[in-house]
């Protein structure tokens, strides 16, 4: 890791370091994602299938591509039954939390006869993109599924790519089928993205697409934005740490880790107002790289994008934090709560020593899809709005419009826009 004394222009260096890991960056593979698009959009299964093949090896057909309930069973039966209690537990958890986001329908009702008001209504079918093979995470599909699920989503469909033999990962399809999710698709990539935004003659088009994956599915889902709603374009997972004295160097130097084992473009900063604990994060950092299982991607994690910054103060820390915006944020202070209200810009805060990272991963509750690369600025995390449309209500009286038409109609008219003015204008003729 990079020790840095923390200043404006250090600042701007980070920032500068941590955008090249922006999917915004791989512009090459845009016209191979863009040619995949539109081959399925125009093909459909014939397209989708033959991706398939060439990408994952596995025949796929009308007959094999939705998993079944046998392959759900015998993914039960192949895990460890305490594994799946766990995962039934998470998921009462993110369930409980998401049901807090829920947010009523209301009707503004006044003396003159109008009302206004708002209604919420949850889209009709969502897709969730599930990754597969060695980059297979559980989780993942509960934090997906669940707030859907929460929202009132009608239908929600999953694809995933499979495995040479055709079968998918055991704890996807569990954790599909604990969170709720009706129909599973065995196709991935970009062609999966593709035939979730325009349909196929096997997977329905769905209205929303959320889910992370690899570069491919990253641009194709914001080739498809537009045609469809997505949740956000993943770029590498990020932490940062603000401790000052008070903190345990050994749990800032593990937390830093728990990010930086996901892959060599993730990142750790501790901005910290101690260089005697910079010092010791240091070497407890070294200690663990001895016996973690990922400690060569943790080590080149944390040679490119790993930084500790030495502030002046915790407002100076504060504002650093504020400006990188980062994923997920450990306040680890005397008064966490305190350095906490100094935040503007994370996508998950956690708060003191028994907080860690990981806790947002996988069991507390609120969501692990969170904004990377500097987006928590105006991003929030996936939750139950993003699978609810809002429509406005009008309606107003006689009385309520007679008030009122005279201005609408010179507004109207100062746009240039007569037919407007005059579609409340007849209301009033004589």
């Amino acid at each position: 890791m990079k020790t840095i004394k923390l200043d404006e222009k250090a600042v701007k260096n980070v920032l500068n370091d941590l955008l090249k890991r922006s999917p915004n960056q791989y512009t090459e593979y845009e016209k191979t994602v863009n040619d995949i698009i539109q081959n399925v959009r125009e093909n459909g299964d014939s397209a989708l299938f033959s991706y398939t093949e060439q990408f994952d090896h596995f025949a796929v057909t009308a007959d094999n591509i939705i998993v079944t309930g046998e392959e759900i069973q015998k993914a039960y039966d192949a895990l460890d039954p305490e594994f799946v209690a766990v995962m039934r537990r998470s998921a009462e958890n993110i369930r409980r939390f998401h049901e807090k986001q829920l947010r009523n329908s209301w009707m503004d009702i006044r003396e003159d006869g109008s009302i206004l008001g708002q209604r919420f209504t949850a889209i009709e079918r969502a897709g969730v993109y599930v990754p597969g093979g060695k980059a297979a995470y559980p989780s993942s599909v509960l934090m997906n599924v669940i707030p859907a699920k929460v929202a009132g989503v009608s239908e929600i469909i999953m694809t995933t790519p499979p495995s040479k033999d055709g079968s998918v990962n055991p704890g996807t399809l569990v954790a599909a089928d604990i969170a709720g999710v009706d129909t599973i698709y065995k196709v991935g990539g970009a062609q999966a993205i593709a035939a979730m935004a325009f349909g196929t003659e096997s997977v329905p088009k769905v209205y929303k697409i959320t889910g992370p994956g690899n570069i491919f599915v990253a641009l194709a889902k914001r080739a498809v934005y537009g045609h469809v709603s997505i949740d956000s374009i993943a770029g590498p997972s990020e932490i940062l740490v603000i401790a000052d004295g008070s903190a345990n160097p050994r749990y800032v130097a593990a937390d830093l880790l728990s990010q930086a084992e996901h892959d060599e473009l993730a990142s750790a900063i501790l901005i910290t107002t101690s260089k005697e604990l910079a010092e010791n994060v240091e070497s407890e950092i070294g200690g663990f790289l001895q016996t973690l299982s990922r400690s060569e991607i943790i080590g080149k994690s944390l040679d490119r994008y790993g930084y500790i910054l030495l502030a002046d103060d915790l407002d100076q820390a504060a504002e650093c934090a504020n400006a990188i915006a980062s994923e997920h944020l450990e306040i680890l202070t005397k008064d966490p709560f305190d350095t906490m209200t100094k935040i503007k810009n994370a996508g998950a805060i956690f708060l003191g020593e028994y907080s860690s990272e990981p806790l947002g991963d996988y069991f507390a509750g609120p969501n692990h899809i969170l904004p990377t690369n500097g987006t928590a600025r105006f991003f929030s995390s996936l939750c139950v709005d993003d699978f609810v449309k809002k429509s406005s209500i009008i309606s107003y009286s006689y009385d309520a419009l007679r008030r009122d038409h005279k201005d609408i109609e010179l507004f109207a008219e100062k746009e240039g826009l007569t037919a407007h003015a005059n579609s409340i204008k007849v209301r009033f003729e004589e």
